[in-house]
């Protein structure tokens, strides 16, 4: 090599060696300004620390109180993260900083066939393709023109889920698992809305099985993640989690797009003789070919499908099995409830969402029920997409934001007998503390740009699935357990469950 070759690949290795020194004294001097936290040990972090029995929010919760009350750091491995623990730092976050903090940390399971695509709502950065998926969900999925034209198709899933419920009541002691009648219901009522079909239907094996696949989606992605906190490991996928999401991924993708096959692939006729669903949204959104697509790829479209599925069901389901869980915990309120519910409709006709406002307990305890056990304790996971400064505090690019919204929502600075079970806090406020994201001290769906699209269905869904199934039956425990015995346990998946999946006896109610 020539003398002065040799000198300019000297020259480039000292500019280089320059650059990255002064990006990691950069590094070094944004850490010194992160908020408070406890101590990380080398390689794992505050992993640690967290503890093996309790679950994270917790954990989590319990340390706030020793390094911060408001915003905390914690070191989960590698990977930087702070916690927002109080209503006033969400306040902060949500009204200051919303922007700058609307990023997404996309873990490694996530990571491939739809990760982090333009094509996902979950996943995708905040920027110009997100918000044009955000607004077609809001205007064409979830406007309340929209929503009131599918009432019909979400009594009937509710309907159906009653009628099966019907049928297992051949004696006094048939316990049945709750919660999977919900997650059933739930499952059946975005396969109607997204494709005009009962994809559970006893003639449908595809969607029995795509059923299987997104449930073992949703087993993985609930799983914690080594590979998360110690990046070189992510080449190893040491625990098979990645590769095994992925198969359940593509498996899912292949037969929704044998749906979404036959729907291109349906005569003209049929379209018009029934009402206009999800999928024909997406496959007749035409954009200016510019600034957004002309229209949607197959790939987007099976990803909005897909994730319409894994965010629709879960949640639906741990809210709901948790309601009920609490309701026979505390028999008096059950009791309140069921007389509202019996005083208010008559048992020859069935609950109906224009009865919705006539019963204001049955929405004060879905309302109650979400500050206890919101479905995701820590919302979806937020990133930094710039540094920023946040209560005298710095938080570095790419760091991961999670809001406790589970500890906000027990804060007993904000919430008098916090850790009690009590609708009757909501009566008197149920004009003033709704699920828009404005009160900080209960946002179980999130709040500013990244929130829930889906709360109008939601809303609908929620009161209207708990409301049926205490109308027409009457519930006890099984196994001779007493409701002060219940185990109210959680654990954590991809939404917060019961640690113990509820079983109850239904017997029809008659007069």
């Amino acid at each position: 090599m020539e003398y002065y070759e040799l000198t300019g690949v000297f020259l480039l290795l000292f500019i280089w060696f320059c650059w990255a020194n002064h990006r990691r004294h950069l590094r070094l001097e944004e850490l010194k300004w992160l908020p408070p936290g406890p101590t990380p040990w080398p390689v794992v972090g505050n992993i640690f620390q967290l503890g093996f029995v309790k679950v994270p929010h917790e954990s989590f919760a319990q340390l706030a109180h020793n390094y911060g009350p408001d915003i905390m750091t914690l070191w989960l491995g590698s990977m930087c993260t702070v916690v927002i623990t109080s209503s006033e730092a969400a306040r902060e976050m949500f009204k200051n900083h919303d922007v700058v903090l609307a990023g997404r940390k996309v873990y490694e399971c996530m990571k491939g066939d739809f990760g982090d695509e333009l094509g996902s709502m979950i996943t995708a950065q905040y920027g110009p393709n997100w918000r044009l998926l955000r607004r077609v969900c809001t205007n064409e999925f979830f406007l309340n023109s929209r929503l009131a034209a599918t009432c019909g198709i979400r009594s009937r899933c509710i309907q159906k889920m009653v009628h099966s419920i019907y049928d297992v009541c051949g004696n006094d002691d048939t316990s049945i698992d709750v919660g999977r009648y919900f997650f059933l219901m739930a499952f059946n009522l975005i396969g109607n809305l997204m494709f005009s079909k009962d994809l559970l239907d006893s003639n449908s094996k595809k969607g029995a099985k795509f059923f299987y696949h997104a449930g073992k989606v949703m087993e993985y992605g609930g799983k914690p993640n080594v590979a998360d906190f110690i990046p070189c490991l992510k080449w190893l996928d040491p625990q098979g989690i990645r590769k095994n999401m992925q198969h359940h991924v593509r498996e899912a993708f292949r037969i929704a797009g044998g749906f979404i096959k036959e729907r291109m692939d349906e005569p003209k006729g049929n379209v018009d003789t029934r009402s206009k669903d999800y999928l024909d949204v997406l496959l007749e959104y035409r954009g200016d070919g510019v600034e957004e697509p002309s229209m949607f790829s197959s790939t987007t479209i099976n990803i909005i499908v897909f994730e319409m599925f894994t965010a629709g069901t879960d949640t639906t389901t741990s809210t709901l099995e948790w309601a009920m869980a609490e309701l026979l915990h505390n028999p008096h309120i059950y009791e309140k409830l069921r007389i509202e519910l019996r005083t208010t409709i008559s048992l020859n006709e069935n609950l109906d969402e224009k009865h919705i406002d006539k019963l204001p307990y049955l929405k004060a305890v879905i309302k109650e029920t979400l500050r206890l056990h919101p479905p995701l304790p820590f919302l979806v996971p937020h990133m930094a997409m710039q540094s920023c400064q946040m209560l005298g505090y710095t938080i570095p690019k790419e760091t991961q934001v999670l809001v406790n919204v589970w500890a906000i929502g027990r804060d007993p600075k904000t919430w008098h007998n916090a850790l009690e079970f009590k609708p009757e806090r909501f009566l008197d406020h149920d004009k003033m503390v709704d699920y828009k994201g404005q009160h900080f001290d209960f946002i179980p769906f999130g709040s500013g740009r990244r929130m829930c699209p889906a709360i109008p269905l939601a809303s609908r869904v929620l009161p209207m699935a708990l409301g049926s199934i205490l109308h027409k039956f009457d519930w006890i425990l099984g196994d001779g357990i007493k409701a002060k015995d219940m185990n109210m346990k959680e654990r954590m998946g991809i939404t917060l469950r019961k640690a113990i999946p509820l079983k109850a006896i239904p017997i029809p109610y008659n007069v």
